[in-house]
C-alpha cells in the first residue's frame, strides 16, 4: 500500500480544553489510486491530510507512506521523505514570496539535483499547462489568488512525486480552469502513475477520483467508489 493509517486520532489542547479534530481513523490508499475526500467545513479533512503527508505528528496511532513509518522517522528525515516521494498543494498556497512563478517551480526540481536548461524547460512547460505561460517572471503578491493555486500546483507535479496531496486544488479556480486543473490531476495519476489524494468540495472533481471518502466530525462515516458515493 502507498498509505496505512491506523487508530488515527489528533487532539489539540489549549489549557484545560481538548479539541479531538480526529477520531481513530483507519484507512489504506493502494499504489495509483485517485481518493477524493469530503465532507463538512471542520470535519479533520485538512488535519488528515496533514498527518498523511508527514506535515504533522497524530496524538495516536500511525502512518506508513511508501513503506515509511512516520512515527519512527525525525522531522529530517521526514522532510527527506516528502523532497523524494511526496506533493502536496496547499489551500492557502504557500508560494515563496521572494521567488517568481517560476522560480517557485523550480525549487522541487533542483531539490531532487536537476539543474540547467532541462530543468528550466520542465518548470516552464508545467507553468504553460496551468495557463500562466505569460504570468512567469511575476511575483507571488503580483498574481491573482487563482493564479497562485495554478502556480502551487505547477509546483507540486514539478518534483515528480509518488504520491501527491492537494487541499482544496480547484477552490480559488473558475469554472474553466478547475476543469483544466482536474484534467492535470486525472493525467498525473493516469500517466505518471501518481497516487493521488485530494480534499474537496468540489462535485465535478470527487467523480474522477475512484474513491470518496467522506468525513464528519473527525471520522469516516463513508469510504465508497465515486461512482456510488
Amino acid at each position: 500500500m502507498m498509505i496505512i493509517a491506523e487508530h488515527l486520532e489528533q487532539t489539540y489542547r489549549s489549557g484545560d480544553t481538548a479539541l479531538t479534530v480526529l477520531r481513530q481513523v483507519d484507512l489504506t490508499v493502494a499504489p495509483e489510486e485517485f481518493v477524493a475526500v469530503m465532507g463538512p467545513s471542520g470535519s479533520g479533512k485538512t488535519t488528515l491530510l496533514g498527518l498523511l503527508a508527514g506535515l504533522d505528528t497524530p496524538t495516536r496511532g500511525t502512518v506508513r507512506l511508501d513503506g515509511h513509518d512516520l512515527n519512527r522517522l525525525s522531522e529530517d528525515a521526514r522532510a527527506r521523505l516528502r523532497a523524494e516521494k511526496v506533493g502536496f498543494v496547499f489551500q492557502t498556497f504557500q508560494l515563496i514570496p521572494t521567488l517568481t512563478a517560476l522560480e517557485n517551480v523550480l525549487v522541487p526540481i533542483e531539490l531532487r539535483g536537476a539543474a540547467g536548461p532541462a530543468a528550466l524547460h520542465r518548470a516552464r512547460e508545467l507553468l504553460d499547462r496551468v495557463g500562466l505561460a505569460a504570468r512567469m517572471d511575476h511575483y507571488p503578491a503580483q498574481l491573482s489568488g487563482g493564479e497562485q493555486q495554478r502556480v502551487g500546483l505547477a509546483r507540486a507535479f514539478a518534483g515528480e512525486p509518488r504520491v501527491l496531496f492537494a487541499d482544496e486544488p480547484t477552490g480559488s479556480l473558475d469554472a474553466e480552469t478547475g476543469a483544466t486543473v482536474i484534467d492535470l490531476l486525472v493525467a498525473l495519476n493516469r500517466d505518471a502513475r501518481t497516487t493521488l489524494m485530494l480534499v474537496t468540495h468540489d462535485p465535478a472533481l470527487a467523480r474522477r477520483a475512484r474513491r470518496v471518502i467522506r468525513l464528519a466530525a473527525g471520522a469516516i462515516v463513508s469510504d465508497t467508489p465515486a461512482d456510488t458515493a
